[in-house]
């Protein structure tokens, strides 16, 4: 147990709290999508906001992340363990909660997929949005999340992180497709796909997987995510080339 050395004063500094903010992405019916909580409780009750609260005296950033994920959207602790959450950064802004000085601890999650999510906690309700039609959230979300979104482009041009939003076994259309989502460009099928199979430890093939039936009528290849966790050479999103 920690004792507090002879002379220091704890209170003599203002108190303030530290909270965690989630900004979770999906791909849906092929967009990008972030799962909001409607906020049950003053301030800003009736309003969509990140999913988050604060830390609890005895608990990691992490850990609260977690388990304010699972208290508002009703998801097990099974799903929620198995994410991968990715630190953003943290927003000190003094005048960013009404209620007191709050410093806010952000993280971005990447999902396949997950069930319907359902309010728990002091959140109303829980559902994902199109995160590219989304307006007057809470605090300062919008901005947290706009940085959550910035990040993951970027973060697709130089690591896997892309596979990470597909199915275990994933076709390389699939994968395109979370680009497209992403990036909000539309990529030369033919030449992706000759980029993502020269990137060393990208995916790998599914020996003697049943083949999907692609939209044409041919059959796909299934596809794993490989080993590396970084693309050399990376894969640039291209420039000028929009929905």
């Amino acid at each position: 147990m920690s004792t507090v050395p002879e002379g220091y004063d704890p209170y003599a500094f203002v108190p303030f709290a530290v909270t965690v903010d989630l900004a979770v992405f999906t791909v849906r019916e092929a967009r990008l999508h972030v799962l909001l909580v409607e906020r049950g409780g003053e301030p800003y009750k009736g309003r969509w906001a990140l999913p988050g609260g604060f830390i609890l005296p005895r608990e990691s950033a992490g850990e609260a992340a977690r388990r304010e994920l699972a208290e508002e959207t009703g998801l097990t602790q099974d799903a929620v363990g198995g994410l991968h959450l990715e630190q953003l950064r943290t927003y000190t802004e003094p005048d960013r909660d009404p209620r007191m000085r709050v410093v806010s601890v952000a993280y971005a999650a990447l999902l396949p997929d997950l069930p319907e999510p359902r309010g728990g906690g002091d959140a109303a309700r829980a559902q994902w949005w199109d995160a590219r039609d989304l307006g007057g959230l809470a605090f300062d979300h919008e901005r947290i999340l706009a940085d959550a979104y910035d990040r993951i482009g970027a973060k697709l041009e130089y690591t896997c992180l892309a596979t990470a939003f597909c199915p275990a076994e994933f076709t390389l259309g699939e994968l395109q497709q979370v680009y497209e989502t992403v990036w909000g460009v539309e990529l030369d099928r033919p030449n992706f796909r000759r980029k993502v199979l020269a990137t060393p430890g990208f995916v790998e093939a599914v020996e003697g997987s049943p083949r999907r039936t692609g939209g044409r009528g041919k059959p796909a290849a299934l596809y794993r995510a490989g080993a590396a966790a970084a693309l050399h050479p990376p894969l640039l999103r291209p420039e000028g080339r929009t929905e």
